[in-house]
């Protein structure tokens, strides 16, 4: 019953938010009075539906969904090795210490000008992001590694446990929340940087290609039709992440119940 009463106190409190920010949307929208400033909620709304029916929509779609899938998975890869590593060997953290601090320090801007010297326009937003979201899951996973309990480790030993029981029971557990927290924000971070470097590089397909052509033909509409397809992109990958979360939590319990019996 309190779980209900909760869950329905959280989405009431979500609309009330929501619905503050829609009529304060419109409310600027009424007082500057120009649709190329701000336009309405409806005349948004309106676009929005006609870019769902309209020709190369799914291209587009899929084209910047693709982009960011290809560079977060390459992330997820590169940086849980070189971040684990580097939190077990003090060597490579050291080495790795400039180009992480290059990395952070770059503005995503230059990042992307750069690339779009070196790779081809669809290439662009997927190295661009992939440079922008490394250190994030990279650091993540060094932190988590040099954060292992020394007495939780000392306790392993004296427990008998072996080397896998160590990993399967201590190592593992210990750094999911890591990579969890890790992975989460690096899928909020390559959601922008590659609409962003859509929006300069201008491949043939992409949600951030659509928003710099309505831009450049002062379709304002359209720039805030295709800003709430990015996030609503960005919200669905955030519901994925926490639905395999769900599950993997309910498998896990899952097994050790049927252990427990």
């Amino acid at each position: 019953m309190k779980k209900s009463k909760k869950a329905l106190t959280k989405i009431s409190i979500i609309v009330i938010s929501v619905l503050s920010l829609l009529i304060i949307w419109q409310m600027t929208s009424l007082a500057l009075d120009s649709q190329i400033l701000m336009p309405g909620v409806i005349d948004v709304l309106l676009r929005l539906f006609e870019l769902f029916f309209s020709k190369n929509f799914i291209y587009n779609v899929l084209s910047t969904v693709i982009r960011a899938f290809d560079s977060f998975l390459i992330i997820i890869i590169l940086a849980t090795i070189f971040g684990t590593l580097s939190g077990k060997f003090k060597i490579l953290g050291w080495f790795m210490t400039p180009i992480l601090t290059v990395l952070k320090t770059t503005p995503v801007m230059s990042v992307i000008l750069l690339a779009f010297i070196w790779f081809e326009t669809g290439t662009v937003p997927i190295f661009s992001a992939f440079l922008m979201g490394f250190p994030i899951m990279y650091m993540m996973m060094e932190g988590a590694v040099e954060n292992l309990e020394f007495e939780m480790d000392q306790m392993c030993y004296l427990y008998g446990f072996t080397n896998s029981q160590k990993i399967r029971y201590y190592i593992i557990p210990t750094l999911a929340k890591s990579f969890s927290l890790g992975a989460r924000q690096t899928l909020s971070m390559v959601w922008k940087v590659v609409v962003a470097a859509e929006v300069l590089t201008i491949p043939k397909f992409g949600v951030g290609a659509k928003m710099q052509f309505a831009q450049i033909q002062l379709e304002t509409a359209e720039v805030f039709s295709w800003t709430l397809i990015a996030i609503i992109l960005s919200a669905l990958g955030d519901f994925l992440f926490n639905l395999i979360e769900k599950i993997v939590i309910k498998i896990s319990r899952y097994r050790k119940e049927k252990k427990a019996i």
